[in-house]
């Protein structure tokens, strides 16, 4: 009976989608875990026979669940050792799904500054290049998204998700194949530091002059004009996550 209620567990529905929200909820589970510090560095996880019997699931959902960290860099899976997590280092902080995990816990100052950083050498060379490869296309998404984010706010979903596509519109017009890979990134980590400030209670300022500013050298084909107002637009974005850290 055991065996059969666990196999029962990892069956496709009739859409076979249900695997991937069972080893995904357990993926999303251990990487809250490991980045939040639940699990140190060198710590090895249990077995996929304990683990999955603990969760009443397959050892097949618990695998996938396994390469779903591995690809991530959170662990290193090998199978006389062990599944064994890996040192900050190794993890691909870049990745959305590590950033909102991260986030689910309470990243440290240094981690925080880091994206910030990040943010500064990227997005100012962006903005430039857009200014000089921007099209109508371009600024029309960049235009909506601003009406989006003023109609809406950013301390709703819908507000975030439009400084998002705002974020992206920029790199996706600077037609750089390289820069356009990190817009997943870049916009997470805007939408998570965003979300930390509103947990801390800290919404200081309206950020949208600053990204009409932005947008208004990057339609005028100025790239000086446009790096300087990313330059201030991520500066004042850092101020503001100094004043949610310090309160």
């Amino acid at each position: 009976m055991t065996g059969a209620k666990r196999g029962s567990a990892a069956k496709p529905g009739p859409t076979g989608r249900e695997p991937r929200r069972i080893h995904g909820t357990i993926a999303h589970d251990l990487g809250v875990a490991i980045v939040t510090g639940r699990y140190k560095p060198g710590d090895i996880l249990s077995g996929e026979v304990a683990f999955s019997e603990k969760l009443n699931v397959s050892r097949s959902v618990y695998r996938e669940a396994i390469r779903i960290l591995t690809a991530k860099g959170l662990v290193d899976s090998r199978p006389k050792t062990g599944t064994r997590v890996l040192p900050e280092r190794d993890w691909n902080l870049l990745d959305p799904d590590v950033l909102a995990w991260m986030f689910e816990g309470e990243p440290s100052e240094a981690f925080i500054n880091g994206l910030f950083e990040l943010r500064g050498i990227v997005e100012p060379a962006a903005a430039a290049i857009a200014a000089s490869r921007r099209d109508g296309g371009d600024l029309a998404r960049m235009g909506h998204a601003l009406e989006e984010m003023a109609r809406h706010g950013l301390a709703t979903a819908e507000g975030r998700e439009a400084d998002q596509r705002f974020h992206d519109a920029i790199l996706q017009a600077t037609r750089n194949a390289p820069l356009m890979s990190l817009s997943s990134s870049i916009g997470a980590a805007i939408s998570w530091t965003t979300l930390f400030k509103q947990r801390k209670g800290k919404l200081p300022r309206d950020p949208l002059p600053e990204h009409r500013a932005l947008y208004d050298a990057i339609a005028a084909g100025d790239p000086a004009a446009a790096r300087g107002a990313m330059e201030e637009l991520v500066r004042l974005a850092l101020a503001d996550t100094a004043v949610a850290l310090a309160g």
